[in-house]
């Protein structure tokens, strides 16, 4: 099943961006069935002041669904734009998945930025399958946590990525 919502990827640009276009690879390949709407593809940014950037983005956040974190090495130090792309979909309660470029399966405490690591969200290695599966069920499961109250980082167990054939 294609995911139909629209998802909005924050990551260290000048060091991860290639996953970035990797994922956008595999939405058009026929030979997965991985598919997302690209919030990036909403409006095109051509001024490069901070405050115009800001604005752009902020006009896709306001499309978002699903706030996707690409967690590379570095990540956790990006201020300007990665710190303030998760503090908006913090204040917006947009389900968020930390996508871990190591292919850790939880929480990366050594790269995850702090402001994340307290924040609700799935955390999950890089690989199509898994993250077509949280897509397609991480929204649910977020607002059944945001009612109950629950925050925090969550994770899937083994027998997931198995299911998905991933070992």
């Amino acid at each position: 099943m294609a995911y139909k919502n629209k998802v909005y990827v924050s990551m260290d640009a000048d060091n991860d961006l290639r996953y970035y276009y990797l994922m956008k690879a595999w939405k058009q390949s026929d030979y997965t069935s991985f598919n997302f709407y690209d919030a990036h593809d909403i409006n095109n940014i051509y001024d490069k002041s901070e405050a115009s950037i800001k604005a752009g983005l902020q006009e896709r956040f306001r499309k978002t669904k699903v706030f996707v974190l690409l967690v590379g090495e570095h990540t956790k130090y990006m201020y300007k734009y990665v710190r303030w792309e998760i503090e908006q979909a913090i204040k917006r309660k947009i389900p968020c998945i930390v996508v871990n470029l190591n292919g850790k399966r939880s929480e990366d405490q050594n790269r995850c930025p702090a402001l994340m690591r307290d924040n609700l969200a799935v955390h999950i290695s890089f690989n199509a399958k898994i993250l077509q599966y949280a897509l397609e069920n991480w929204p649910e499961f977020d607002e059944k946590c945001r009612k109950e109250g629950k925050t925090g980082a969550y994770y899937y167990k083994e027998n997931v990525y198995e299911k998905l054939g991933m070992y």
